[in-house]
């Protein structure tokens, strides 16, 4: 096998690492409310446009038509601002596990999403894979529950939910994008229109944080989202979709679910149990039977 690829595939595994260890890390800032979820996102979308244009500005400085400036408005809507927004204010109000486990149905979202958009063919294994996936995703929901409290999990894992449907079709919209300019190029398109929608929700709680009650602890987790989570993983991806097929990209986030619960029960965040076992191996199972021709996907 080519070097390059396989740093491809070590760069792919450390993305869902840091994406797994986000699941946790993430959460020691929100639970004790040092930073609210949206001022949470302006402060990883500043960060991101930052980062990520002074990479592109010594690195890349490739100019984008002007023709691609609405699908790249929409991919910084779907793909950062709706997206990462229902993320952080789900992962606030559920388990690391429920939200590792319900965000590896973006591969299904992303099936139904090219299907309907003539893009991509249903096929047996395929509706099977998309049937499991949902059986497992309702399964994690309710907790094998008919009727449900509504003030429990269920609100944090239905924004997780929006936030996968949010990222499934930035998926869809980013693939022609792909193919015409540098990951880096488009990233920082991205981020910095998706900061135009992010500001207005996130500004209020990003100027009511109080950074003197940060400790050592809290500095580093924070730290860790802004540099690791948004920059290296996002630098990690690009390096990868640079020698390898998006398709091949998206197999990785398979591993977050595995990661999250291993970092998350580690943590003493999280428990095992049975129901988590099973609307997993549903949703997994549904999502390699869809993945059996991989389709188009990464985060």
């Amino acid at each position: 096998m080519d070097t390059s690829i396989i740093k491809a595939h070590i760069a792919m595994f450390c993305v869902a690492l840091i994406y797994g260890a986000n699941y946790s890390i993430a959460k020691i800032v929100l639970d004790d409310h040092y930073i609210g979820p949206l001022g949470f996102i302006l402060f990883r979308v500043v960060s991101a446009v930052l980062l990520i244009s002074i990479t592109h500005f010594l690195f890349i400085k490739q100019k984008i038509q002007k023709t691609d400036i609405f699908l790249l408005v929409c991919c910084g809507l779907f793909g950062v601002a709706v997206n990462q927004m229902f993320f952080f204010m789900g992962l606030k109000q559920t388990m690391p596990i429920h939200a590792a486990l319900i965000m590896t149905m973006t591969p299904l979202i992303v099936l139904i999403l090219s299907c309907m958009t003539h893009k991509d063919q249903w096929t047996i294994p395929k509706i099977v894979g998309v049937v499991l996936g949902l059986c497992g995703a309702v399964l994690l929901i309710t907790q094998g529950v008919l009727h449900i409290n509504i003030t429990g999990h269920l609100k944090g894992d239905l924004m997780i939910l929006a936030n996968a449907v949010s990222y499934g079709i930035y998926l869809v919209i980013i693939k022609s994008l792909l193919i015409k300019y540098h990951p880096i190029t488009i990233m920082k398109w991205v981020f910095s229109f998706g900061l135009v929608f992010v500001f207005p929700f996130g500004i209020h709680q990003a100027i009511q944080v109080d950074w003197h009650s940060f400790d050592q602890n809290i500095w580093l987790a924070f730290g860790f989202v802004l540099i690791f989570t948004t920059y290296f993983a996002y630098l990690f991806n690009a390096y990868a979709l640079s020698h390898v097929s998006p398709s091949v990209v998206s197999i990785y986030i398979y591993l977050q679910p595995f990661m999250a619960s291993v970092i998350a029960i580690s943590m003493g965040k999280d428990t095992l149990d049975m129901i988590k076992i099973t609307s997993g191996a549903l949703i997994l199972l549904g999502v390699w039977l869809v993945s059996s021709r991989p389709q188009m996907s990464a985060q």
